[in-house]
Parts: C-alpha cells; sequence; structure tokens
C-alpha cells in the first residue's frame, strides 16, 4: 500500500473496476426490492459547476446507500435537449442547435465522468432523439382525440424577445422566465391541454404526497388554487356601438367574502374588459391611461407591495342588493384571464382596494366590526379583514355574524336572480404550442380543405431538420419546404406542416418513464415502468415546485387514463435541494448591463468584523460592486469548475465538500479553505489506513480492553446517529460523523486489532456513498472481503452499546460544574453519593434540595 494519497491513481483504479464490471447496470429482478432514485434531468448548457456536483452527489449517496442495504437500484442520467438556449446559441456562433446541443451532452458526460457518479448510462435518453419525441407526439394524438388536447383563439402571454407563447406560470413579474423581456398580449392560435379537468384530483391528492416538502405542497395548492364563494352581478344599461347591451347587461365578479358586499364603493375591471373597451369608444381620451393599466396589468397582479393605478371609466354598475350606483374603475390588479376579469372593490376589508382606494381619494366604508379594535381609515391591519367580526352600516344585515351574513345575503342573491354559490380555480388550461424552431414538432398537417389533420400514427415521428440556423427573425421551420411541404393524408392534396412546436415542459413531463425503458419502439412505456415507477426519490430544485411538477402529476394522470400506467402519483418523495452559492462582482455599464469578474480577478478589503466594505479589480485597480453571494451561474462568472477542484485534489474531495458544507436541502456558500480542509480529511484517512495495515502485519497481541470496549461503543453510538442521518437525507451530518470516527480510531490505538479493523470497515462503509473512490481501494489494500459496493450496510451492535460505566455531567441550576464516572445501571442515590463525594464538586452542591436525571447524560441540582 503506497504510503502517500494519490487521488488521480485512486480514482482511475475505482473506476477501471466499475466498468470492467459494469456495476451501476440495472435490471429487472423481481426477487429484489426495487428503489428508483431519480435527479431531474439537467439541459445540455455544456459545463459543470460544483452546484452541480452537489445536486448529483446527493442523488449518488442515496443510491450508494441503498444499494448497500440490499436494494436493486436505478439511477439514471438523461438530457433535457430541447430549448431556446440552443436557438440563441445557434444564433450567436452559426452553429445549428441540433450539433451546439449533440456536442454539449458530450462535453457535460465528459466532466461527469470523473465525478464518479453511478448512473446507469446504459438507460441515457435526450429528448431531442426522434426515438424519444416519437411518443410526445404519440400521445399528443391520443389526447387530441379524447379531447384532451384541443386547438383555440386565445389572448396569451407573448415574449417578445424570444418570440414564443409562455405559459402563465413561465411568466415572473410580468417577465419571460428565460429573456427578461416584458412580456405582451396576443391573439394567437395554438393548442392546449385540458389540466382543469384534473383540478380537482390534482388538489385532492396533494394530502397524500407525505413524502414531499410542506412548502412544495403549499405552491402547488396555491397554484390550483381553488376558491368557494359566490358568483354575483351588478346590473347596468351599458350598450354597445350597436344598441345591445353588454354582456347582457350583467357585470359578474366572484367573491369569497360576500359578507362584505354592502362596503363596495366601486368595481374593478380589466383593461381587456368589454365594458373597458366600451368606455374606450365613448372617450378616446382614456385611450394613454387605459394603455398605461394594460401596460401594467401585462407585467403581472398587482400585489400588496407594488403600486397600482386606475382610470375612471366613466360609467356605472348598479348595486345588486341597493341598487345603488357603483363606479367603475379600469385597474392593473385585475387580469382578463382571472376569474371574469372584474372584481366588487371592498376597500375596508381588502388590502389592495384599499390601497387603491385611499391613493384615489374613493371611499372607504367600514361594514365588519371586531370587538375591542379601533378601525384606523390611514394604514391598513390584518385586522382590517374582519374575519370573526358582525356587520355595521349594512343595513337588515347590522349586528350579524360574517357566518350569518353570508348565508343571508347569499340567498338575497339567489332570490333576486343576482348570484349563487360557486367555485373557481387558479389553474387554466395549459398552453402548450411555442412559436419557434428546436422542440417537438407538433404532428399537425393544415389542409385548406380538410383543416387541421393529425398526422397518421404510421408516420410517426415527425422528424424535426437538425440543419435549421435561427437568425432570430422568425421560426426558421416557416422557410424550411422539406419540412413544411407535405400531402393531406386525408384528400392528397398540397398541404403545410404546423411549425409551432411542444412546449419543453412536455418533453420534462415523462422521461422519467421513459428511463424505465429507454429502447422499446413498440410502446411509450414498457414492462420496465410497472417495475421500476412510482420513483421512490425525486431530487431536483425547488424552481421546479410548480412548473415540472404539476405538468408531470397531470401528465402520469393522462396516461393512466389511457391505460399506459397503473398509478396516478409519479413521486413518493420529493427532495429540493439547497443551492451553492458564491460571491459575485460587477460593473454597471451606462445601458444597464453589466460586467461580471470572477472571484479570482477582484481585491476585497473587509473592516474589522470580517464584512467586506470595498473590492478592485486586479486588471486596473478601479472599484467594482460587492453583489452579493449569489447562486452559481456561469452568465455571473461565479462558478467554480469541478475540473479545477478535481486536477488539484480529486473527485472525492469535491464530493466531500459540496455535502460537508451544509445541509443538502438549504443554500450554502463556497468555501476554497473548506476545500483544503475535506483534501486534509481524506489524507487523514488515508495515512490511518496505512499504519493500520503496518500495525496488522508486526501484531503483537497486546490489548488494552477497557480501550477496546471504549472504542467499540464510541464507534457503534456514531453509527447509529450516522444510520439515523442517512435515513433523513442529513447528509452533511453524516460527514461530520465519519470524521468523528476516524477521530476515535486515531485516539484508540490501544485497542485490540480485531476492534481497530471492524471500526475501520464501519468508516469505509459510511463514507463509501461520499467519497467511492478512495473507500473502495482503501477496502481492497486492507483485505476486506468482497467488493465495498456489493457489501452489507453496518448496523449497530447493541452488545458493544453497553456499557460498564458512563460519564455524567453535573449541573447545579442548570450550570455546568462538572462531571463524574460512574456505573451504568446507578440509581439516584448512587449517583448523589458519587457526585457528593467529589472534591470539586461538593463546594457546589451544599443545600441542593433536589436531583433531575437524565440517564446515563447528565445530573442536575437544584439548589
Amino acid at each position: 500500500m503506497r504510503p502517500q494519497y494519490d487521488p488521480a491513481r485512486v480514482e482511475s483504479t475505482a473506476q477501471a473496476k466499475w466498468l470492467e464490471d459494469d456495476v451501476f447496470r440495472a435490471v429487472e429482478d423481481e426477487a429484489r426490492p426495487k428503489f428508483y432514485a431519480c435527479s431531474m434531468l439537467p439541459y445540455p448548457s455544456g459545463k459543470l459547476h460544483m452546484g452541480h456536483v452537489r445536486n448529483y452527489t446527493i442523488n449518488d449517496m442515496l443510491a450508494r446507500h441503498m444499494r448497500m442495504k440490499g436494494f436493486n437500484v436505478l439511477m439514471p442520467m438523461g438530457w433535457d435537449a430541447f430549448g431556446l438556449p440552443a436557438e440563441n446559441a445557434a444564433m450567436q456562433s452559426g452553429v445549428s442547435p441540433a450539433e451546439w446541443t449533440r456536442l454539449n451532452i458530450a462535453d457535460m458526460k465528459a466532466q461527469m465522468q470523473p465525478l464518479g457518479l453511478a448512473f446507469d448510462w446504459s438507460r441515457e435518453i435526450a429528448t431531442c432523439d426522434p426515438q424519444y419525441y416519437k411518443w410526445s407526439q404519440w400521445f399528443f394524438l391520443k389526447l387530441l382525440e379524447k379531447g384532451v388536447a384541443y386547438k383555440k383563439t386565445q389572448t396569451v402571454n407573448w415574449d417578445p424577445v424570444d418570440q414564443t407563447v409562455l405559459a402563465n406560470e413561465q411568466v415572473i413579474d410580468g417577465r419571460g422566465w428565460r429573456s427578461g423581456a416584458l412580456v405582451e398580449q396576443r391573439e394567437i392560435p395554438g393548442y392546449y391541454l385540458r389540466i382543469t379537468q384534473y383540478a380537482e384530483e390534482l388538489l385532492s391528492a396533494i394530502d397524500t404526497l407525505d413524502g414531499w416538502p410542506d412548502r412544495v405542497r403549499t405552491m402547488q395548492r396555491n397554484w390550483i388554487g381553488k376558491a368557494s364563494g359566490v358568483r354575483l352581478a351588478f346590473a347596468h344599461r351599458i350598450r354597445d356601438a350597436s344598441g345591445q347591451l353588454i354582456d347582457a347587461g350583467m357585470l359578474w365578479v366572484f367573491t369569497t367574502r360576500v359578507d362584505t358586499l354592502m362596503g363596495v364603493t366601486f368595481c374593478a375591471i380589466s383593461p381587456e374588459h368589454a365594458l373597458s373597451r366600451r368606455a374606450l369608444e365613448l372617450d378616446p381620451g382614456l385611450e394613454p391611461q387605459v394603455k398605461a393599466c394594460r401596460q401594467a396589468a401585462e407585467a403581472g397582479p398587482a400585489t400588496s407591495a407594488q403600486v397600482k393605478i386606475g382610470v375612471p371609466s366613466g360609467l356605472h354598475v348598479e348595486h345588486p342588493l341597493t341598487g345603488e350606483p357603483v363606479a367603475l374603475w379600469i385597474t392593473n390588479y385585475v387580469l382578463s384571464e382571472y376569474g371574469e376579469g372584474a372584481l366588487m372593490a371592498v376597500p375596508a376589508h381588502d388590502e389592495r382596494d384599499f390601497d387603491f382606494a385611499n391613493q384615489y381619494g374613493l371611499p372607504v366604508r367600514q361594514v365588519i366590526a371586531c370587538d375591542d379594535q379601533v378601525y384606523d381609515f390611514q394604514d391598513w391591519s390584518d385586522s382590517h379583514a374582519g374575519r370573526d367580526g358582525h356587520l355595521i352600516n349594512s343595513g337588515a344585515y347590522d349586528g350579524l355574524t360574517v357566518a350569518q351574513a353570508t348565508q343571508a345575503i347569499v340567498a338575497a342573491l339567489v332570490e333576486r336572480g343576482m348570484g349563487e354559490e360557486a367555485t373557481t380555480w387558479r389553474l387554466r388550461d395549459w398552453g402548450i404550442s411555442r412559436q419557434r424552431y428546436w422542440g417537438t414538432p407538433i404532428p399537425i398537417i393544415r389542409c385548406e380543405h380538410c383543416g387541421d389533420v393529425p398526422v397518421p400514427y404510421s408516420d410517426l415521428p415527425v422528424v424535426l431538420p437538425t440543419d435549421c440556423i435561427p437568425d432570430g427573425s422568425a421560426n426558421p421551420l416557416l422557410a424550411h419546404a422539406g419540412f413544411r411541404q407535405v400531402a393531406c393524408p386525408r384528400c392528397a392534396a398540397p398541404a403545410l406542416r404546423e411549425t409551432d412546436t411542444l412546449d419543453t415542459f412536455v418533453d420534462s413531463s415523462w422521461y422519467f418513464m421513459r428511463y424505465c425503458d429507454p429502447d422499446s419502439d413498440t410502446a411509450m412505456v414498457g414492462p420496465g415502468s410497472r417495475y421500476w415507477m412510482a420513483i421512490d426519490q425525486y431530487i431536483g430544485g425547488i424552481e421546479h415546485a410548480v412548473l415540472h411538477l404539476l405538468y408531470a402529476r397531470f401528465w402520469t394522470r393522462a396516461m393512466r387514463d389511457e391505460g399506459l400506467v397503473a398509478f396516478s402519483e409519479p413521486f413518493k418523495n420529493l427532495f429540493t435541494q439547497g443551492m451553492l452559492l458564491r460571491e459575485s462582482y460587477y460593473r454597471a455599464a451606462d445601458d444597464g448591463s453589466r460586467q461580471w469578474f470572477y472571484p479570482a480577478q477582484v481585491t476585497v478589503q473587509y473592516d474589522e468584523k470580517g464584512r467586506p466594505v470595498k473590492s478592485t479589480a486586479l486588471e486596473d485597480g478601479l472599484p467594482v460592486i460587492i453583489g452579493g453571494v449569489e447562486k452559481m451561474s456561469k452568465s455571473k462568472n461565479n462558478v467554480v469548475e469541478p475540473k479545477d477542484i478535481i486536477d488539484r485534489f480529486g473527485a472525492d474531495t469535491a464530493r466531500l465538500f459540496t455535502i460537508f458544507a451544509g445541509p443538502p436541502d438549504q443554500d450554502t456558500i463556497w468555501s476554497d479553505s473548506g476545500v483544503e480542509g475535506a483534501y486534509r480529511f481524506l489524507r487523514r484517512l488515508w495515512t490511518f489506513a496505512c499504519d493500520s495495515q503496518a500495525r496488522d502485519g508486526r501484531d503483537d497481541g497486546v490489548e488494552d480492553v477497557a480501550e477496546s470496549r471504549r472504542v467499540r461503543f464510541e464507534m457503534h453510538r456514531l453509527l447509529q446517529q450516522v444510520n439515523s442521518d442517512y435515513e433523513r437525507m442529513q447528509y452533511n451530518t453524516v460527514v461530520s460523523g465519519a470524521m468523528k470516527m476516524l477521530k476515535v480510531l486515531e485516539g484508540g490505538r490501544a485497542a485490540g486489532l480485531q476492534v481497530t479493523r471492524e471500526g475501520m470497515a464501519i468508516l469505509l462503509q459510511v463514507l463509501n456513498p461520499v467519497t467511492p473512490h478512495i473507500t473502495q481501494v482503501l477496502w481492497a489494500e486492507l483485505g476486506f472481503p468482497g467488493d465495498i459496493y456489493d457489501s452489507s450496510w453496518p448496523v449497530p451492535d447493541n452488545e458493544a452499546l453497553k456499557q460498564d460505566e458512563v460519564k455524567m455531567m453535573v449541573q447545579v441550576n442548570g450550570k455546568l460544574r462538572g462531571e463524574i464516572l460512574i456505573q451504568a445501571d446507578a440509581d439516584h442515590d448512587a449517583i448523589r453519593i458519587r457526585a457528593l463525594a467529589d472534591p470539586v464538586l461538593r463546594s457546589h452542591l451544599e443545600g441542593a434540595s433536589r436531583m433531575i436525571v437524565v440517564p446515563n447524560r447528565l445530573v442536575n441540582f437544584v439548589i
């Protein structure tokens, strides 16, 4: 055994063994319990950084741990290969998206290989492969037959930079989630999926997802957004240019607080509402103000923290109970696609309405009073909502509780034909048409005679041309005659292919099932999915808590209803890992852009408390702005590339640091010194193993029995804690537990050889999922049987955990005063006598009235 730890030699040795034995190939085996561990498939951006290393090491630890526990483990990898980044790169480089994507996949695989990740590469998929997206097209046609997929023209979110439609979930603060451009509203025909058909099931099933983080389940509930309330009408006499009453003379709204109806002081409508359009026809001078409202509305619904703007329409509606006129305001905080595109405004009991009314000097009429609370008409308080109060200023309803008033007002509305109880949903059908090239072609042919004709199943896949290079002007498929010009499948007349492609979230809604049967050319999913699905542990970022996860849950149900799968939920357990953060530095240009600097390009000055106060660029000595810690991102030049760490310290060090740096479900800041500390630990491990091997060769038979007992107790006590940490996926404390184990072994050199050898085996096994290379080589060098990855996971020995004597901390009134060594089964009297006999403790225990004992841990005397 070489005396010096050589990471390159160790890691090449281990990986050669894995490759030779094809260790990580997963094969269905009904005789063994299965475990499917899957990370969300990455986009092939071309470069890995240490944030990726952390994410995949978490999955790798889980897979290796479960394998050693006896499970048949599947851990696959693939590529979310379609999407706009490839088109943008093509415009910059002149390389086709297909070539750019393939090169990046090859580069990223080459960067993953040194990390020793236990992927079953035989199941690799890329969503841009025709043999994959053939089945997305096939299933789209199935959904079209059932009416779950359909085509319509609707106002959509249009990204003017990416030149594509965005789903509501892809609009963040009014901007495109990729481009950051302000989103516009446009009328465009496209295909949709009836996800709303599954809304109730998707919502109720959230309660069954016990293995999901509460935060994610809440986000799913909020996005589905079921609300029970009342749909009611404000009558009006507003007519269109032809003299017809608009919407039959009714302005419909939905409210969950009908008890506040008597507090309505105005109604708010969206800039796209029919009454808004009529107001503009009657008074064209409103156009600039309405346009401002429209632009603000397109930026998203205003929250309590955002500016709300509006313009009086000059029109009025009638209160449904009193008949009083109610002014109509066109505002930015009502969106046409939500509810009725209108709302009744109750400023006294709704924060957004309160802010708007105060901003424009509109009446605030309190109609709910709470005992012992004085209503403040100047500043909003959560108590203003008045959910537990009684009605005032509400005529016949005065004195009623909120519940009583709700029942009475609903009855009055129903009697007048002006309202009814109703349920609304925030969830909208999923628009899947994208006006871009690099995606799955929608299998539809447009014929002048037959209309939109589905491509016959026998003609699938509709293969996307790979020779296009977008220039940013339009979808290049529009000008690709070889792709676009075809014969109609029904009448054989000249026709045109649909040039829209599917939203890439379609590709990622079922890829995890394709991993189970990646080579099947006769079925979307085969028998492998019956063995492996559902996923036992799914791992990914919290940023996908709404988009991807909701779509995947819907898509799985649609597949179930087509008879393709027998389950409804694809992910039994979900783990959302934290991000790896690093300092960022930049300079702002006159045009608002930023020039980002690598941390190595910057000198930072700190104050006396170690806080950064000033930074300058090494190249010119001029100031740069300290941007704070940000998620590692190539665009911000704050990434650390794995190759740099692996070349210096080895892959095991890279893996060890990213896991030890912090709890895996929390964000963690990168530390250069932390990497060096991880490397020192692995060198200590190697050195101790060398010493143990040398000692084993010169066994002199001398053993300190008491020391052996102590070492065994400490090792199995730590193993007990480490096993608990593994089960909870608290992997950072797994590493700290392993570090404590090494310290116990290093300090227990008087223990017997068998005890030391047992302890070393335990340490190597618990470390193997974290640092698989060094532990495998040491396992072989020290002569342990078989291969470590096939060894059985260690369990604590109850006999080793029994102690004759224990060390107990002694407190007086909760303050630590010393410790005693006493028999493990000592009773309270024996503990008291032993403590009073200690010369150091005796002076502190005078006057002690009672004693509280935590068995085998501490005793607290109360004076």
